[in-house]
């Protein structure tokens, strides 16, 4: 979660946004993660920056055969920038 949130920052930063509206992401079929279990993680890791509170979008796949199936992919991050 860490790797992802560094990433979500970063984004928001390179496209001079001041807070993170919403994000999207994949969960992988084997990435042992669900929707809420997701969004527990993303709250905890987001608290305090400019992410706190974003709406998460997510699409839970249920492909295990899929190349990514062990992976949390980001997806689009919507940043406002005033």
């Amino acid at each position: 979660m860490n790797d992802l949130m560094a990433k979500i920052l970063t984004i928001a930063q390179e496209n001079g946004g001041k807070r993170v509206v919403s994000i999207d992401v994949w969960l992988g079929a084997l990435s042992h993660m669900s929707a809420a279990h997701f969004a527990e993680h993303y709250t905890h890791s987001a608290k305090g920056t400019i992410a706190e509170g974003a709406r998460l979008n997510t699409e839970l796949s249920e492909d295990i055969d899929h190349p990514d199936a062990n992976s949390i992919l980001l997806k689009s991050v919507e940043v406002e920038d005033e």
